[in-house]
């Protein structure tokens, strides 16, 4: 369960966002923060490090490279029109993880190809993120996981009345933005999520490893 932040959506700042939604239980959080300063992503990531590592949650970096290196995140997400994935891929150290957004099958093999550990697949329902566009479908997700080797979330209009649809196609699990970003309390809505997830009958056919709990260490000699 990935909750990605967005400026325009949260109530409050993505770094107090990011903090509620790992306190609500989310695996990751994904800090997306499209030409907002390099410096001020930098010191979100920086703060949110410590307790997303306590948790044994992730904390990645949309599109900014620079930051996920600088800041030592636990990886990259590629956007479409972001860098390509063979290489994002050569530039990472082994331990980051390298995901990538796509939209059909080609995208979605052509990314695995060139070194994704992991794809994010939408937008499978209507979504206010993507106005006029049509959703993709659990169809398309159900193919998709069935094609690729590596874990798939799926992205766009997910709450906790549809988790079970979506994770009876096998995907890896589910991101989301306003459900929780959005929320007036994103800590309560992430919890119920987490809820709904945990609660589904259905396992992911390529599992995303999970983290262990530990101290800040990659953060430690890293200064805002």
């Amino acid at each position: 369960m990935h909750v990605v932040t967005d400026r325009k959506q949260a109530s409050g700042s993505p770094r107090a966002a990011a903090l509620a939604a790992l306190r609500g239980g989310v695996d990751a959080v994904q800090f997306r923060e499209k030409g907002g300063p390099a410096r001020s992503l930098y010191k979100d990531v920086l703060a949110v490090l410590p307790e997303a590592r306590a948790l044994g949650a992730r904390v990645l970096v949309n599109d900014r490279l620079d930051v996920a290196l600088a800041a030592s995140a636990d990886g990259v997400h590629l956007p479409t029109k972001g860098l390509p994935p063979a290489v994002a891929r050569e530039l990472l150290p082994e331990r980051m993880l390298l995901g990538a957004s796509v939209h059909d099958l080609r995208e979605a093999k052509e990314a695995v190809a060139c070194g994704a550990d992991y794809v994010t697949f939408g937008h499978v329902y209507p979504t206010g993120s993507k106005p006029g566009l049509p959703p993709k479908g659990v169809r398309l997700l159900a193919e998709i996981v069935e094609s690729v080797s590596v874990p798939v979330l799926a992205i766009g209009g997910i709450d906790p009345s549809n988790v079970d649809e979506v994770l009876a196609t096998g995907a890896a699990g589910i991101a989301v933005i306003s459900s929780v970003i959005a929320a007036g309390d994103p800590q309560a809505a992430a919890r119920e999520l987490r809820r709904a997830v945990d609660r589904s009958p259905y396992r992911p056919k390529h599992p995303f490893p999970q983290k262990e709990k530990r101290g800040a260490a990659h953060a430690t000699d890293r200064q805002p």
